[in-house]
């Protein structure tokens, strides 16, 4: 048997009418009805009048009671027997393409967190932004500059190395001009040199593709060297206002936390999520009244990692004084602890290297590392890998030929590369055959102070005086 509901239908004229005058005056809708109705053309059936009696299966009923009936939701079509409950009414979906990635978490939720979040990080963010040199001008190579230090990097430690950067080499012609040496040289002490590298080969494209004018759109941004989607977004919102979506490790942590979002947030499932739910804030951003004026694309990615830098941060995060914290899922939820909800890290590996100091007549004897490689292009004392348990001997054979014999210990430091932890063992040495060769670089104290050496390098240099 077909559950029937009662429904009263009036107003409509021609064959429709006179198929659902009949339905009205038996005031039941059975299968056959829906049937027929089914050749109704659409301006027919939006003349369906709502009425405050039982509606059958499959319409949906909204809190005062009325009857909405579509047809494509009746589904009294078929023989199956739809159940008799009550649903809320469906909210609109987002724009894409939040609307499929937020549908796990609901859309209606997901756009009222949205809705009362950007005022909220906005006025946040105008009261409690740090001072930091590179927010004082929205020049876009200033803006470049800075995002690609602070990669990876403190702000407090970028900070010298910008205000250096940009003495120096101010606009996009200087850094596109400059030596490589150089621009190595004003890196130094940061680390991940291939961001120097990229910021150098980038600024000569841009002189020869642009004229030396950093570019305004966003594809021509992704294009240049060592700027992916994240860097990309940063500068076409901080620099020229524009809805560009930002996702750094930050962001993910105030976004997996707000919208109590399960899984790996660099997982791609997850990650296409949070990058949705950025695009929809920076969009809702840009509808907020005067957000030209106030550029409220700037200010509310800006104040996305602000907020996990500051007050959403990995432990012991301080929800009492976040502006998240009404509209925060994992604040309610005690779960703050638990997201973002990141993969194990691969496990630390330990490397031994002994570095050596030989000097002669006041001239300290350095190498420069091979292109293509870790650190390429920076100069170094010459050194090797040994295994943990590997005794040093007097009598050393370095990759260049050369061999030396170990005299004094200087100490030993130690620095991390990625998941590499190293130790190198630092010490003065003498060459068993004194001649010089050609291929070999022997420079003065002064000269060493001028050459971009590798951060462990440096600090040798240090040891040395």
């Amino acid at each position: 048997m077909h559950r029937e509901g009662a429904i009263r239908f009036g107003g409509l004229r021609g064959r429709g009418g006179a198929l659902l005058l009949g339905a009205r005056r038996s005031r039941r809708f059975n299968v056959e009805s829906a049937e027929a109705l089914d050749s109704l053309t659409p301006p027919a059936v939006r003349t369906l009048k709502r009425r405050k009696r039982r509606a059958p299966s499959g319409c949906r009923i909204d809190a005062r009671g009325r009857k909405h009936f579509f047809r494509q939701a009746l589904g009294l079509v078929s023989t199956a027997v739809a159940p008799r409950t009550r649903q809320r009414p469906t909210a609109p979906a987002l724009p894409a393409p939040t609307a499929t990635a937020v549908a796990r978490l609901g859309a209606a939720p997901a756009r009222r967190t949205i809705t009362a979040l950007v005022p909220a990080l906005l006025e946040w963010f105008a009261a409690s932004a740090r001072a930091m040199p590179w927010r004082q001008t929205h020049d876009p190579y200033a803006v470049w500059v800075s995002e690609i230090m602070l990669q990876q990097t403190q702000v407090k430690t970028v900070i010298p190395y910008w205000e250096r950067w940009m003495r120096d080499l101010p606009d996009v012609a200087a850094l596109a001009g400059a030596p490589a040496a150089k621009v190595l040289k004003l890196w130094e002490g940061l680390g991940y040199y291939s961001r120097a590298r990229n910021l150098h080969a980038a600024a000569q494209l841009i002189v020869e593709k642009f004229g030396g004018r950093f570019p305004h759109a966003f594809p021509e941004i992704l294009e240049l060297p060592g700027i992916g989607r994240y860097t990309a977004g940063a500068i076409a919102s901080i620099a020229y206002n524009q809805p560009a979506p930002i996702l750094d490790g930050n962001v993910m942590r105030v976004l997996t936390r707000v919208f109590g979002i399960d899984g790996d947030p660099r997982g791609k499932a997850t990650n296409q999520q949070l990058w949705a739910l950025a695009t929809h804030l920076v969009e809702h951003a840009a509808r907020t009244p005067d957000s030209a004026k106030t550029r409220a694309c700037s200010q509310l990615n800006q104040s996305l990692m602000e907020l996990g830098a500051l007050v959403c941060t990995p432990r012991q995060p301080a929800c009492p004084v976040c502006p998240a914290r009404k509209s925060c899922i994992a604040h309610r939820d005690q779960r703050t602890h638990e997201l973002p909800a990141l993969a194990p890290r691969a496990a630390t590996t330990a490397r031994r290297f002994v570095a050596f100091v030989i000097t002669r007549a006041g001239r300290h004897l350095v190498q420069q590392r091979p292109s293509g490689g870790v650190n390429a292009g920076l100069w170094e004392f010459p050194n090797l890998e040994l295994a943990a348990a590997a005794a040093l001997t007097d009598r050393v054979v370095l990759a260049t030929g050369r061999v030396v014999r170990p005299t004094t210990r200087l100490g030993s430091l130690t620095h991390s590369i990625t998941r590499y932890r190293i130790t190198v063992e630092i010490y003065r040495a003498e060459l068993w055959e004194d001649p010089p060769q050609p291929h070999e670089h022997w420079v003065s104290a002064s000269e060493l102070e001028e050459l971009a050496l590798t951060s462990a390098h440096r600090k040798i240099v240090a040891r040395m005086r």
